[in-house]
């Protein structure tokens, strides 16, 4: 497996329907669930499935990504391993940015040349999920599939926002279609396990992950120069033409993190007493940057279904639901709910601390405050007597210092919020 695969892992463009998470930062930088960042899900796949030779394809905002993965994956001097990332560049044949996600690897591919391998696999930079490639690459090799696309079955209300597939008895996927309509949906129904007949669940939806024949890719990429997207041009195009195209059903958890409302459920759903996706696996780790961080302190806390990373200093009086990333502060007689702190990139010095007031706080959050459905970004400075109380009952807008998307605050990076504010 180590030799025969290369793992293209897609960053995406700018983000727009994550921002202003994205405001300073690519969509696989992004921090989640408290001390991990996106990019980690599906890299940490690929090494839990013998896959090293990794590339990360991204254009904007790419500091912190590059940051993050020059410091977190680091192979030894007796492995051909590497993570490298690889941005947009002019060429001689291309002077544009990434178009699309197809054009992103047409792009890129003289690259992996100079590394023998008979699959590509194509990766999204914005899913959660745990999954063994090597029983996907097992299947492909098995039915000398040209492309094997991983599916994943849903029911009828979620079909109309995917791409669907219609599979014959052997699995090899015959039609494909891009969010069909509710009325057209009984003819795209497949035979899917008994289980998920029982819920519903008979529409093949794409995941947009992928296992290419090296061959068949670079033949798509060259016959259709003009296709800029794998789910909407290369993949209809490869079912059409004939080529082997199998499907890869998944019956494991699956999300897509591409909004603000899908991130945030992603995230507090890790506060489940047995969330559906498994940080504590004895073997199939996710990995991040090893931080060398003291534990975290809690003094007085009431602290109910939250996670809590490392380096924290905690004084609040309750904690209910929440997310809590690395070197929080949180001040004492505050109460935090259905929320997401990001954190901190840093521990302020005492001297700082000293000098912190009303116009700029302490970093962290301050004392006496209220936090109900936000996000609060990394390095943000509240003041003492804050209320964010997000709902359906704000507008969503872009205002002086804060976001609201779908009834959820959202505190960029670096942001303050003086003494006494109300949201």
């Amino acid at each position: 497996m180590r030799r025969k695969a290369i793992a293209v892992i897609l960053g995406g463009g700018q983000g727009t329907r994550l921002f202003p998470l994205t405001k300073l930062r690519s969509k696989p930088a992004v921090p989640i669930a408290g001390k991990y960042r996106l990019v980690d899900i599906p890299i940490s796949n690929c090494l839990n499935s013998d896959i090293r030779r990794i590339y990360v394809l991204t254009q904007f905002n790419s500091a912190s990504l590059n940051r993050h993965i020059k410091n977190t994956y680091n192979f030894d001097v007796f492995s051909s391993g590497f993570v490298d990332i690889l941005a947009a560049e002019q060429t001689p044949q291309s002077k544009n940015w990434y178009q699309g996600t197809a054009d992103a690897v047409r792009q890129s591919i003289h690259h992996m040349e100079n590394h023998r391998h008979e699959h590509v696999f194509v990766l999204s930079g914005d899913q959660l999920y745990q999954m063994d490639y090597r029983n996907m690459i097992e299947k492909h090799e098995k039915n000398d599939a040209d492309l094997t696309v991983a599916t994943i079955p849903v029911v009828a209300e979620d079909a109309t926002g995917f791409g669907i597939m219609k599979t014959n008895d052997e699995g090899f996927i015959e039609n494909f279609v891009e969010k069909p309509s509710y009325d057209e949906l009984d003819q795209w129904k497949s035979d899917t396990p008994e289980k998920f007949k029982k819920e519903g669940r008979e529409y093949l939806a794409s995941m947009g992950i992928y296992i290419f024949k090296k061959e068949a890719l670079n033949k798509l990429l060259d016959e259709y120069q003009d296709a800029i997207d794998f789910g909407k041009e290369i993949i209809p195009q490869a079912i059409s033409k004939d080529y082997n195209v199998q499907s890869f059903e998944f019956d494991g958890y699956w999300t897509d993190i591409g909004t603000i409302k899908s991130f945030f459920d992603a995230n507090l759903a890790l506060t489940d007493d047995l969330p559906e996706f498994n940080l504590y696996d004895n073997e199939d780790f996710i990995y991040t940057h090893a931080r060398m961080l003291p534990a975290s302190k809690l003094s007085g806390t009431t602290f109910d279904h939250s996670v809590l990373a490392e380096g924290c200093l905690i004084q609040a009086s309750r904690i209910e639901r929440s997310v809590i990333g690395i070197r929080s502060r949180i001040g004492k007689g505050t109460t935090i709910e259905h929320s997401i702190i990001m954190g901190n990139d840093f521990f302020q010095s005492r001297e700082e601390i000293e000098e912190s007031n009303n116009e700029n706080p302490m970093m962290g959050i301050g004392e006496r405050c209220f936090i109900s459905n936000a996000i609060i970004d990394k390095d943000v400075k509240i003041g003492n007597d804050v209320r964010i109380a997000g709902g359906d009952h704000l507008e969503d807008g872009e205002y002086e210092n804060y976001h609201v998307v779908d009834g959820i605050v959202i505190v960029p990076k670096g942001e303050v919020i003086e003494d006494g504010t109300k949201i």
